[in-house]
């Protein structure tokens, strides 16, 4: 078994998440393990067996790793872009590149959940139905328009084309995905790339596809939103986000 294996299954059918995964180590690892998180534009609901508690992962600017220890196991559950804030209860801005204990945003509920994962044989089911009975409210209505838009235009033509100024764009973004429109774009854009480079695309024909000026373009943003070379991201494993 790898020093820590991460995993990603899929989500049920309107749920509003993008996936489920679990991230565990052996009990006989020989040290801590460095866990590469990078941008995605997502907000994560993990459950950590080493306290028992559920973490908010906020949508993250920059590489925000996590060091696993022997015998930890993670059980997480991750929304869309734009679709977290009816179940938190707050703006993705509130939680951006945080890691808030879900009991500061749920209160006692959280605890309760908390302890009904550890003691489930089907945790992610279990967190699934929180987030189902916690969508009490539907996500911001123009969340596709603007991700869809942002892949291949730029923001002022987004705004346009969904009737806002930049000022609403911004507001609207922030609070809906953590990020305003451009930093939005630049991890969109890095993610294609990820997924693109994964499927064994060559650096320079990725560069290229995704709207890079070039291959090098390409290199400084990805070592500024992941704090490493692209190819690091490429190992068996790393999870994308």
């Amino acid at each position: 078994m790898d020093a820590a294996r991460y995993r990603e299954f899929p989500a049920p059918p309107g749920s509003g998440l993008a996936c489920l995964w679990t991230q565990e180590t052996p009990g006989g690892a020989e040290r801590p393990y460095p866990h590469p998180v990078v941008p995605d534009g997502c907000v994560d609901l993990i459950w950590w067996s080493r306290d028992g508690a559920i973490m908010v992962a906020g949508p993250d600017t920059g590489p925000n790793p996590a060091t696993l220890l022997p015998g930890d196991r993670l059980v997480g559950v991750r929304f869309r872009p734009g679709t977290a804030p009816p179940v938190l209860g707050v703006p993705s801005d509130a939680v951006r590149d945080g890691r808030p204990p879900l009991r500061e945003l749920w209160g006692a509920d959280a605890d309760r959940l908390a302890e009904a994962v550890a003691a489930s044989g089907d945790p992610h089911g279990t967190l699934v139905r929180a987030v189902l009975a916690r969508a009490t409210s539907d996500p911001d209505p123009l969340v596709p328009a603007i991700v869809d838009g942002l892949r291949s235009r730029t923001v002022r033509e987004v705004a346009d084309d969904i009737g806002l100024g930049d000022r609403q764009l911004r507001r609207r973004s922030l609070a809906a995905f953590g990020y305003g429109p451009k930093t939005l774009q630049r991890v969109l854009r890095f993610q294609r790339a990820l997924e693109m480079a994964r499927a064994g695309r060559p650096l320079a024909d990725v560069a290229y596809a995704t709207g890079y000026a070039d291959q090098a373009h390409m290199a400084n943003e990805v070592r500024a939103l992941a704090g490493t070379p692209i190819r690091a991201l490429l190992q068996p494993g790393t999870p994308g986000g």
